[in-house]
């Protein structure tokens, strides 16, 4: 490296500033700043490098992360941080405790003299392939509908018993239970432990799920877990688990891990909790806040009742207060007159009615009386008929010996013709009389 320095003045030190620091010495010393921009200048050569190690820091500021890393296998650890335009790069799932590999390149703060490294990228270890299968998997499933809405079941308001499936005394069960409890105080549970990671996660889970499904006493499963890196919940995105979930017919809940945390068992789930604790609130109601709704509800039927009781009784009273209600009599005298009146021109028509219809009667008796034959034979006139009933209307018809039957006025009587008599062929007038 070229070296220049500024001219020497004889009898007097030449300025820090001036003074590179590999020619600095007890009378002619450099100065910080010359110092911090020499190393700055140093570590602005090196390159990028690929660290491999665990986060043990991990904090959010304005959108940049600022953190440390820390070796896995010594007791080293560097301080790293991520700017925001190159967050969105990264897995979104990056919190403490998971291992990773990063690609970082060092800096040195010419100002303060700190130094630090700046993330350009960071992976998890050995889960680049395990998560690109999950993606695809996770896609495979939203296009059969296993993640639609439509199909998610509703979970009961009070279950009668709740199906827990947790590992054995971890906080994951122990929230579940307490807040439950907390709430309210009768909940009773069913649980089965499994081992939460690992290769007998999945079996052991799919296992205990059909163990509760099949029982007629539960009304809900909780299937809870304490978080953790998506390396160690790979087992709640297994195919299998995910399908006998989605073909469970009782209502189940995804209570994996926090905020950050999702396996596939969040999306086919019938609810997702974002914590343990978070799943025994939405399962099980609140005690307290149902006896205060109960109690809002009864002051409103109430209030309800009596407003309703008040008003009907006002109606009541104005109703009572009508003239026709306080004498009701007067109304049947007001309708008496007219029921009178019409009464008496009822009467009146049927007598005119009947009067006229008696008259018709009289006439069409007497037209019928003077039609009829019984009237002629009242002036002293007879039928002669045959015995075969024929009435004879010539002479010739009767000739001597023949018997008669003679209809006259009251009854009748046999004869026996003597032949017609001269003179008796020639029709009788209308105003011949009988002898």
């Amino acid at each position: 490296m070229t070296t220049f320095h500024a001219a020497e003045v004889p009898g007097e030190a030449p300025p820090a500033d001036s003074v590179h620091p590999r020619d600095s010495n007890v009378d002619t010393p450099t100065s910080i700043a010359r110092l911090n921009d020499t190393i700055r200048g140093f570590v602005q050569n090196w390159g990028s490098v690929w660290v491999e190690g665990e986060i043990t820091s991990w904090n959010n500021r304005g959108g940049h992360v600022f953190g440390r890393l820390k070796d896995v296998s010594a007791d080293a650890s560097i301080a790293f941080r991520v700017w925001s335009s190159t967050r969105q790069r990264m897995p979104a799932d990056l919190a403490v405790g998971d291992h990773i590999v990063a690609c970082v390149k060092p800096d040195y703060f010419s100002k303060t003299g700190d130094f630090s490294f700046t993330a350009s990228a960071i992976r998890h270890v050995g889960l680049g392939d395990q998560l690109e299968r999950l993606e695809r998997l996770r896609a495979q499933l939203r296009r059969e509908g296993l993640f639609d809405p439509a199909r998610k079941k509703r979970l009961p308001f009070l279950p009668h018993r709740i199906g827990l499936i947790t590992g054995e005394n971890s906080d994951a069960e122990k929230d579940v239970r307490r807040n439950a409890e907390l709430r309210w105080p009768h909940v009773r549970f069913r649980t089965r432990h499994v081992t939460v990671q690992g290769e007998r996660c999945a079996p052991e889970t799919v296992a205990a799920l059909a163990a509760l499904d099949a029982d007629p006493e539960v009304d809900v499963i909780i299937i809870a877990r304490g978080g953790g890196d998506p390396q160690t919940l790979m087992g709640f995105s297994d195919e299998k688990l995910v399908r006998a979930v989605a073909a469970a017919s009782t209502p189940v809940v995804s209570a994996i891990g926090h905020e950050n945390d999702h396996p596939l068992l969040d999306d086919v789930a019938d609810l997702r909790a974002s914590t343990p604790t978070d799943a025994a609130k939405r399962v099980v109601p609140d005690v307290a806040e149902q006896r205060a709704a109960i109690g809002q509800l009864r002051s409103r039927l109430t209030t309800r009742l009596t407003q309703r009781v008040t008003h009907d009784i006002a109606q009541l009273e104005q109703l009572r207060s009508r003239p026709v209600l306080r004498t009701p009599e007067s109304l049947l005298t007001a309708r008496a007159h007219e029921v009178y009146l019409l009464s008496s021109r009822g009467r009146d028509h049927v007598d005119r009615r009947l009067a006229a219809q008696q008259q018709r009667t009289a006439e069409l008796r007497a037209a019928l009386r003077a039609l009829s034959p019984a009237s002629t034979l009242a002036r002293g006139y007879a039928i002669a008929h045959l015995a075969d009933g024929t009435i004879i209307r010539d002479a010739t018809a009767a000739p001597d010996g023949t018997p008669v039957t003679v209809t006259v006025e009251s009854g009748r009587f046999a004869a026996i013709s003597e032949g017609p008599l001269e003179g008796s062929t020639s029709p009788a007038g209308p105003a011949d009389e009988p002898n």
